[in-house]
């Protein structure tokens, strides 16, 4: 097995850049993250006191600007302390906490050109891989539409794009349609019933993009990867306490983040699952985690930015599919696959529930309806807090 020293050679210069006052009595890995390496760092203060430290060395092959990257999260986190603050909250544990360098950096860059980032370890926090039940997708919605809520006057103009059209679903569908056209690995044939299952969709991809061209919904300051095992929860309440991974914080829609959540989150299989009979979507679910995204965005969002929420589900959905599928027709050379057509298999399962969805419109319109009125008497109550 590799040692940390041999698996990222220049940890300690790393280190060093940091300048952490006290001694370093342990270095580890950490978390069972894909992207980045982290680690864990214990110190022993001048007072005694023991403290902790997230260090991760950035995969910049897939974040291709991590000073860009580093100036979003920088100034969001610095941002979410301000507004912490106000509402009397504790900043140390209700937001990520970047370590600034000897130098004054957000990051720094070794001799052998790896970016770097420290972070203040969130201490008596757990983090939870899966649904369990309603309420922790209730208790995860309410932790995105209050992180929304705080972020609601952050000019989103200013952030980068970390990973360009990530949610244009535009681009996702030119992509497809480009894979379709040059079919590079001969499995043009093996995916019919899915590519016209996409391609009679086409109308759909530019629904809400066009919406935020017209002047109707507002660009908002966008997670983009609101699963469950991103928020840390406090170990005794059990409450919602930070939302963590911010590389993918960017300009965008509030319905990628809600429509990604109910993607993941509200669907009875498997994102891989061969039967798709076990595939629908939980409509349980879907209104546990509306009431509760709602009740964390108290009046931010608009009117329109609430009736357009089943289409950011569906979207989303739909989005993810079509992703799936053009990496299968590229010879899956984006997500990682464990078996033949896993990628296809992936496809199905999110077009199985886009189509499921489509069966279960009015219901979920009724849904968002019913929470979007509750939503609406708070900003009436509270004109301040409304957009």
């Amino acid at each position: 097995m590799s040692t940390v020293n041999e698996k990222c050679g220049k940890i300690d210069e790393a280190i060093e850049a940091f300048g952490i006052k006290g001694r370093l009595l342990t270095k580890q890995p950490y978390g069972n993250g894909y992207i980045n390496d982290t680690f864990l760092l214990t110190y022993q203060l001048p007072n005694g006191e023991r403290k902790r430290y997230i260090l991760q060395r950035m995969n910049h092959s897939i974040f291709k600007k991590p000073e860009e990257l580093m100036e979003n999260v920088a100034g969001v986190t610095e941002y979410l302390r301000q507004v912490i603050v106000k509402q009397g909250g504790n900043p140390d544990r209700e937001t990520l906490n970047v370590i600034k360098t000897r130098n004054g950096k957000n990051y720094y860059t070794d001799s052998m050109g790896n970016f770097w980032r420290m972070f203040l370890f969130i201490e008596q926090t757990i983090c939870l891989e899966q649904v369990k039940s309603p309420e922790d997708f209730y208790d995860s919605a309410v932790a995105f539409g209050n992180f929304q809520r705080m972020l609601a006057e952050y000019p989103a103009q200013t952030l980068h794009e970390t990973i360009p059209d990530f949610h244009n679903t535009v681009v996702r569908f030119q992509n497809l349609k480009k894979a379709i056209k040059e079919d590079r690995m001969g499995r043009v044939d093996l995916a019919q019933k899915e590519i016209a299952f996409a391609l009679e969709r086409e109308k759909d991809t530019s629904v809400l993009t066009d919406l935020l061209r017209e002047g109707k919904l507002p660009l908002r300051v966008t997670h983009n990867d609101t699963k469950l095992n991103n928020i840390l929860f406090d170990a005794e309440t059990k409450k919602a306490l930070c939302i963590i991974d911010l590389d993918t914080v960017m300009p965008g829609l509030s319905h990628y983040d809600f429509g990604d959540s109910i993607r993941f989150g509200a669907s009875t299989g498997a994102e891989d699952e061969r039967d798709l009979d076990k595939v629908e979507l939980d409509l349980s679910l879907f209104e546990a985690f509306a009431k509760g995204y709602l009740e964390g965005c108290s009046g931010s969002l608009t009117d329109k930015e609430i009736e357009m929420l089943p289409m950011g589900a569906k979207l989303m959905t739909y989005e993810c599919g079509i992703r799936f599928l053009t990496d299968y027709l590229e010879g899956d050379v984006y997500f990682k696959v464990h078996r033949e057509g896993h990628n296809l298999d992936r496809t199905r399962t999110q077009f199985k529930l886009v189509a499921d969805m489509e069966k279960k419109w009015v219901k979920m319109s009724a849904i968002i309806n019913a929470c979007g009125s509750r939503d609406a008497d708070f900003r009436l109550a509270n004109p301040s807090k409304g957009l």
